[in-house]
């Protein structure tokens, strides 16, 4: 960052003007851009965070623009997403927040955070980022979206940093980013450091969380035998055999997680939260891992036709079979790697053509196909 630059002056016009300008979308319409955009799958996730974001636009245009008390008006929203890897719970917020809405949204990974006074970036500076995100105004960063990601990280069952000479273990990236979190998901005002550093003497702006909203996703990884082990406790699905009292497969990674799980904050409490922590998120939505016949759209929508932009661009025209796609699913939730493992194969194989004919200003026909079980590339010039 440039260090010469300076916070732009808040300037309530230029605010109510971003706040008039926002996007009026019904939940429906955001559901269907979404779908537009190629987000596939999860249906029910989708629908219920498209829920919330038209309450958020629509509270902070009733705030600023109608000038109703908020605090007759609902109390705004912050959303937990659980769900496995590659299941597309970044990808939504962005699309959602930043994309379709317009709206500040800053994407920070909480494993960098540690407890204020310890080794690490200050939980306020997620702030700094989301005030980076709004160009550097403070008043249209307050009405943005922060989302936390590998929030399943911070669980404090999950650090095992000890420090030298202490003879304990210190908790410098668990509880104690918790415990400052709790105040940022109320409505706090924090006081912010305008630069991403670890200097206690730069510049500072206080901010307001009262009108932001906190999206949390994490994969939580062991969070089902931890549930099922709660439940085995207290005399629950013992008896079922298949169903709800099905233990997961140690090392699964693409599992689903049922709604009863989830909303029992005392099974986030024995992962490692503190559930008052837990309890300041209004929804905790799960996320399924992607079926075969949703990575195909995926694969079809996206990838495929980003590729065959690319190779086109080259003067290649790119053919691939369906039993190539097939292949390129089965290898993908095989791996357990959902959407975000699906290019990976194809650029595999594409890697050496690409090398020998991008920039030759020549063209040609590229035809991958399965051959003998394998995917096998060819070149008609």
């Amino acid at each position: 960052m440039d260090p010469t630059r300076k916070l732009r002056k808040p300037g309530l016009e230029h605010f109510i003007k971003f706040v008039r300008d926002l996007p009026v979308l019904r939940p429906s319409e955001m559901f269907t851009m979404l779908e537009e955009r190629g987000y596939r799958g999860q249906e029910q996730a989708r629908r219920a965070l498209c829920l919330m974001a038209y309450r958020h636009v629509s509270r902070i245009r009733r705030v600023f623009l109608d000038g109703e008390d908020r605090n007759l008006l609902p109390p705004k929203s912050n959303y937990l997403l659980v769900g496995p890897t590659g299941s597309g719970k970044t990808f939504l917020i962005e699309e959602l927040f930043g994309k379709i809405l317009n709206l500040p949204t800053a994407l920070v990974d909480v494993t960098t955070y540690s407890e204020t006074g310890y080794v690490g970036q200050d939980p306020s500076t997620m702030l700094t980022r989301l005030l980076h995100a709004a160009d550097e105004n403070p008043m249209i960063a307050s009405v943005g979206i922060l989302c936390l990601d590998e929030f399943d990280k911070i669980a404090s069952g999950q650090n095992n940093a000890i420090f030298a000479g202490a003879g304990t273990t210190k908790d410098v990236t668990g509880m104690g980013v918790q415990r400052e979190l709790l105040k940022m998901l109320e409505s706090s005002e924090i006081v912010v450091p305008l630069e991403l550093t670890h200097s206690t003497y730069g510049d500072h702006a206080l901010m307001s969380t009262a009108d932001i909203s906190f999206v949390a996703a994490g994969a939580f990884s062991g969070f089902q035998d931890i549930a099922k082990q709660r439940n085995d406790d207290i005399g629950f699905g013992r008896a079922q055999a298949g169903g709800l009292g099905k233990r997961v497969s140690p090392g699964r990674i693409a599992v689903d997680f049922r709604v009863e799980d989830v909303e029992s904050i005392a099974n986030f409490q024995a992962y490692g939260f503190l559930p008052e922590l837990i309890a300041r998120f209004t929804r905790v939505l799960p996320l399924c891992a992607l079926d075969a016949a949703t990575l195909k759209e995926i694969l079809h929508g996206d990838v495929i036709s980003r590729m065959t932009r690319e190779f086109a661009g080259e003067g290649f025209e790119l053919i691939v079979d369906e039993a190539v796609l097939d292949n390129i699913v089965d290898e993908a939730l095989q791996r357990e790697t959902g959407a975000r493992g699906l290019s990976s194969t194809l650029i595999r194989h594409l890697e050496e053509v690409a090398f020998e004919a991008f920039g030759a200003k020549t063209s040609g026909v590229v035809k991958v196909g399965m051959i003998d079980g394998s995917i096998g590339v060819s070149v008609d010039s």
